[in-house]
């Protein structure tokens, strides 16, 4: 399918509203809180944003705390890209941002720019906090307070989000059985959680 920024904004709009009442919510933690958005986004809305991404995609960092800039780091092998501040003005972007905001109660131009990952086989985000733990970030942009990540794909094998700090029994995860909590990858699905409260995440 080929994609272009030029869609029929009513069309979208309207799909936008549809998919939103699509959404089937699953409180999966209380504590720390984690929600699965179930159908969060279509097949057409996981394409697109694959499209926009995949010829962009370079080896991801992490931000150096002292420069603000970013540098690689054996705490994530994955690779990935920012949408633009443009593309955040295309209507299908717009309509996403806007049920993101819906889910989570933070407002728009609260959020940050769309980031876009992809994990191969044995690549990792190691455990970390999703919350700025230092002052530089927090003054640069404020505390991110909640995050949410969608998933684009499902045709893999391994793929979760783990929780290690979440559940009360074992979950499998990368292969291995493990405490904690984890998500499978579903194509149209979103995993919701809320990052001021203290507790890892990784994806394996």
């Amino acid at each position: 399918m080929k994609f272009h920024h030029l869609e029929d904004c009513r069309e979208i709009r309207m799909m936008a509203i549809f998919n939103c009442l699509k959404v089937k919510p699953e409180v999966i933690s209380w504590s720390p809180r984690i929600i699965v958005l179930h159908n969060f986004l279509s097949m057409e809305e996981c394409d697109y944003l694959r499209a926009l991404a995949l010829p962009r995609l370079h080896i991801s960092t992490v931000v150096d705390t002292k420069t603000g800039k970013g540098i690689k780091s054996g705490v994530r092998t994955s690779s990935g890209m920012f949408l633009s501040p443009e593309e955040k003005k295309y209507p299908m972007i717009q309509a996403i941002e806007k049920r993101i905001s819906v889910y989570s109660q933070v407002p728009v131009e609260n959020g940050e720019l769309i980031q876009v990952l992809r994990y191969e086989k044995s690549q990792y985000y190691k455990p970390h906090h999703d919350y700025f733990s230092d002052t530089f970030n927090v003054k640069r942009g404020g505390q991110r307070i909640a995050t949410i990540l969608m998933y684009l794909s499902d045709n893999v094998e391994g793929g979760e989000t783990y929780f290690p700090m979440a559940g009360s029994g074992e979950c499998s995860c990368g292969g291995k059985m493990v405490k904690g909590l984890s998500v499978k990858p579903n194509k149209g699905d979103a995993v919701l959680f809320w990052s001021m409260v203290c507790f890892l995440n990784v994806a394996c």
